[in-house]
């Protein structure tokens, strides 16, 4: 990855994510603040420390989607978690709970796209087993990647499928280029899940 390259990327990010504040979160977060608070006791947003580029840690911001637990942080969300509020599981299924990390895009501690930022403790877990997972952090964590396009979303229930979505992540990074952003931004954004780049 060369500085031209990451001029370009990140000229991107501070565009798309500008525009996106602008014109979505400034209306979306008052009214679903209004929806989280009426569904359950606790801050419209939940804050949570993970690993960005090179390992540093952020603090990833998203909207919360669960009751206050002090698992959050420990245990990943499966799909009829007893902790998801009603308006949680509407946030969780359209993805609307991620829309928040655009705020973390435009300071620069996540891109547009890359590998999706893992909890803290998930990252402890895999980078002992699963060869090459640290090569993850040598990008940014993305609000998108080519795993999710890829169809490697949701909770991992199994290890092998926690090594395609690193399997994705590495190749991503390997082969980053501002024409597979823009075709992971377009199946995101229009076709999700039917990208693969291996055919």
């Amino acid at each position: 990855e060369t500085a031209i390259n990451r001029a370009i990327k990140r000229s991107v990010d501070i565009f798309l994510s500008t525009i996106f504040i602008a014109a979505i979160l400034t209306w979306l977060t008052p009214a679903l603040a209004i929806l989280i608070k009426s569904d359950s006791k606790g801050p419209v947003f939940f804050l949570q420390k993970r690993n960005k580029k090179n390992g540093r840690i952020f603090t990833c911001i998203k909207f919360r989607s669960m009751i206050m637990n002090e698992e959050a942080d420990l245990v990943q969300a499966t799909k009829n978690d007893i902790r998801i509020t009603p308006i949680g599981k509407f946030l969780r299924k359209y993805h609307l709970d991620e829309l928040p990390q655009f705020i973390n895009v435009l300071f620069g501690d996540m891109s547009v796209v890359g590998p999706r930022p893992h909890m803290i403790s998930d990252n402890l877990k895999y980078e002992k087993l699963i060869s090459h997972y640290s090569f993850r952090s040598n990008a940014k964590p993305g609000i998108t990647g080519l795993a999710q396009v890829s169809g490697y979303t949701g909770p991992v229930t199994d290890i092998e499928k926690m090594r395609m979505r690193v399997q994705m992540d590495n190749f991503y990074i390997r082969h980053w280029s501002l024409k597979l952003d823009t075709m992971i931004l377009y199946y995101s954004c229009i076709k999700s899940n039917s990208l693969n780049v291996f055919h």
